[in-house]
């Protein structure tokens, strides 16, 4: 099974995607903010991650700044998720290692057809 790892700093929704990637047959691991999923990926590189923009302790792009130089030969496929709708910052995102976005809130049918597209499912 493939594991998603989910970087979100409210409970609920992290709850809610983690019943989302679970019925999408991923096993999902929660984290509330980067440097937990920064630990996590030492830990084990998952094939996902759906990484939040604004968390406490260090946010979505502040993980991506430090993610990329120190995994660089393993590449996850990230998932930026983002509640404004700021396509400067989305770019800025993907140019600093995200592969796409999808905007709050997401439901099964967005993430699965972001997953068909990434060829993980």
């Amino acid at each position: 099974m493939k594991t998603c790892l989910i970087v979100e700093d409210s409970e609920v929704i992290r709850k809610v995607a983690r019943r989302i990637m679970n019925n999408l047959d991923f096993d999902a691991i929660e984290v509330a903010n980067g440097q937990e999923a920064l630990d996590a990926c030492e830990l084990g590189m998952p094939e996902m991650i759906l990484l939040d923009w604004h968390m406490p302790v260090m946010g979505g792009m502040e993980f991506l700044q430090s993610f990329r130089p120190v995994f660089k030969k393993k590449r996850p496929y990230i998932l930026f998720c983002a509640t404004e709708n700021d396509k400067m910052e989305m770019a800025r995102a993907i140019t600093m290692g995200a592969n796409d976005y999808v905007l709050k809130p997401y439901d099964r049918e967005s993430l699965k057809a972001k997953i068909r597209e990434a060829g993980l499912m």
